[in-house]
């Protein structure tokens, strides 16, 4: 039986699935490769793509992941009808807040995450913490989308 989600890039929901990175600028991209690799034509891979990208730059900017041999975690959990997306960080002084942009180039990530995510949060300390988004998928548009495709 096929799910109108699946499409050969990842196993069939619900299933979990994790990555570890160096916490470095370069790998920010590897993250959202992976992101793209992993949800293959999932109807949500643009907006995952995004935020995992503006998450995985916070971890590298803001936090200890980003010292010498310092890394973070990408974790990925699908359910037929939303995904979950984590960004683990080795933890910092400050918790990842939304804050009103400036004018320099700095403050907007985090209201990326909240525009596109269903929901989002962070939990954790100093020491590491997670900053999430929840993606709802529809699965009627799911499977008019995979339809169109075949």
């Amino acid at each position: 039986m096929s799910s109108p989600l699946y499409d050969g890039a990842c196993p069939m929901p619900p299933w979990r699935l994790s990555r570890h990175f160096l916490g470095r600028p370069a790998s920010v991209t590897e993250a959202r490769r992976f992101i793209t690799a992993t949800l293959g034509a999932w109807p949500v891979v643009e907006s995952a793509e995004l935020i995992v990208s503006e998450l995985a730059t916070n971890a590298v900017r803001h936090t200890a992941s980003a010292r010498f041999g310092g890394k973070f975690i990408v974790s990925i959990q699908a359910e037929p009808d939303q995904v979950w997306l984590g960004v683990t960080d080795e933890g910092g002084p400050g918790l990842p807040r939304l804050v009103r942009p400036s004018d320099d180039e700095g403050g907007r990530g985090l209201l990326l995450v909240a525009s596109l995510a269903d929901n989002w949060g962070v939990y954790g300390n100093q020491g590491g913490r997670t900053v999430w988004a929840l993606l709802k998928v529809d699965p009627i548009a799911s499977a008019a989308q995979t339809t169109s495709r075949s």
